[in-house]
């Protein structure tokens, strides 16, 4: 098995977009990308742009060779959108490659309209239904049944979390569930998983109690001590303070706690987490993003910062 791990917070973008190659199959999961749209009342550095442009490229290159394509839930940094802001990814630019793929999402049941729509979106593109994968084995795939984007009862919805198994590994992309609720966390170890790649809890929102804090972390613990790789990465790299958090995890338990950048043996790269650094380095002319969303500027000036190179 060959695990790929494409665009998410410590590769400089939102999202947690993978790769995972066992015999013939190439399954790409939550094909999607975003940059926060405002962070501290600013919108995207051209660096940031840069590198979500970048990233948007790669996805749409194991797109198009991908078998299958597995959506966790409908959230802007998770799949290609109808109406992408220009830091998205665009359905019109993956649509081409999504009528080729078996496409593997959760069910219409429970969806607010909004994700309703993304969901008919996709399968307008795709020429095709998508059935439910919820709770399916569908060849080295198994797919949970829904659990909480977050805590228990989170307006956020549910998200579907995946398992890929091949003699003597196993895999399991737990997207969003931020290690709030117990039934993901039995999931997964039910699941006897070698390697897990899931989000963090989102330590940059204010509205995380404290409660809830000590509930991610003893959670964090269990996961760390329970699997042989635990990957966190996504909401929790959203600033400082869970960069250090991850690190804590890893030094308090012994165990191969990493992140995405880490597992890719990658320079991390936390560009959510330094978007304030990252103007005070390399202003940005005013009027810039109206220039660039008319096509009248573009990245090419911004390709590198503090030995990031983008070249």
């Amino acid at each position: 098995m060959n695990i790929s791990i494409l665009a998410t917070e410590s590769l400089g973008v939102r999202g947690l977009s993978c790769l995972v190659c066992t015999g013939a199959r190439r399954i790409l999961i939550d094909p999607g990308i975003a940059l926060g749209y405002l962070r501290h009342g600013m919108l995207p550095h051209p660096f940031q742009v840069r590198t979500g442009s970048m990233l948007r490229n790669t996805i749409l290159h194991n797109l198009h060779t991908a078998t299958d394509v597995v959506i966790s839930h409908f959230h802007g940094d998770h799949i290609p959108l109808k109406k992408a802001n220009p830091f998205q990814l665009s359905l019109t630019d993956a649509a081409p490659f999504l009528a080729t793929v078996q496409l593997h999402a959760p069910g219409e049941k429970d969806l607010p309209d909004v994700m309703l729509q993304r969901r008919q979106d996709l399968e307008q593109a795709a020429g095709h239904d998508i059935g439910d994968a919820s709770g399916m084995s569908i060849g080295p795939m198994r797919f949970s049944l829904p659990v909480f984007h977050g805590t228990r009862g989170s307006r956020q919805g549910t998200v579907m979390m995946t398992r890929i198994s091949e003699p003597g590994t196993t895999f399991v992309h737990a997207s969003d569930i931020q290690l709030l609720d117990q039934t993901a966390i039995d999931t997964i170890l039910a699941w006897h998983p070698d390697i897990v790649l899931a989000s963090g809890p989102p330590l940059y929102l204010n509205r995380l109690s404290p409660a809830e804090q000590d509930t991610a972390w003893a959670h964090a613990v269990e996961l760390a001590l329970g699997v042989e790789t635990l990957i966190l990465d996504h909401h929790l790299l959203r600033c400082e303070e869970g960069i250090l958090w991850l690190d804590r995890l890893r030094q308090k338990t012994g165990r191969n706690v990493l992140c995405a950048a880490d597992f890719m043996k990658k320079r991390r790269c936390f560009l959510e987490a330094w978007r304030k650094e990252l103007y005070e380095d390399m202003p940005v002319p005013e009027g810039w993003h109206a220039a660039c969303a008319r096509g009248d500027v573009d990245t090419s000036a911004w390709l590198s910062w503090r030995g990031f190179n983008l070249r």
